[in-house]
């Protein structure tokens, strides 16, 4: 019966091969909106300011395998920082599959479609302002912080 299930259903985050680790991510893209950290409470802030290298149309990373280099501040998920994961928007795979919780319809893995998180008006397509070349300084991004609630609960 197990061997029936899908991966992310059978296996933890840190028991996957790359390519089951890399067809996990949805293609929201909302983890390359600029987030802001309160020092004294930890309290994680979003912008509506997105990375320069998202694709409009695709909602994928332009530059995705050398990304850490040309952004040095880029999100690189890995299985091993799984219990850091609670900045993630309570939508993305990464963290429903660590915290036990199904993966929704929409997710390109349930209904074989890469474009369903685009059609389902659940990407950052539909949240961004701006990117963040387009922008004066890192300064700036507290004019941008969105309101609480405006990220995908799902």
């Amino acid at each position: 019966m197990t061997e029936q299930l899908p991966f992310w259903q059978r296996k933890k985050l840190h028991e996957m091969n790359h390519e089951e680790w890399e067809s996990l991510c949805d293609g929201c893209a909302l983890c390359c909106l600029h987030k802001i950290e309160d020092e004294d409470t930890d309290e994680i802030f979003y912008t509506s300011v997105v990375c320069h290298l998202l694709d409009d149309e695709t909602c994928r990373c332009t530059r995705y395998q050398e990304r850490t280099v040309l952004v040095p501040s880029c999100v690189h998920l890995r299985p091993q920082d799984v219990s850091e994961f609670h900045w993630l928007p309570p939508s993305c795979a990464y963290r429903l599959v660590h915290e036990g919780q199904p993966l929704p319809d929409r997710h390109p893995l349930v209904s074989g479609r890469k474009e369903s998180m685009i059609d389902s008006g659940m990407s950052v397509l539909n949240v961004y302002e701006i990117k963040d070349d387009e922008i004066e300084c890192d300064d700036d991004l507290i004019d941008f912080v969105m309101e609480e609630g405006i990220i995908f609960r799902g």
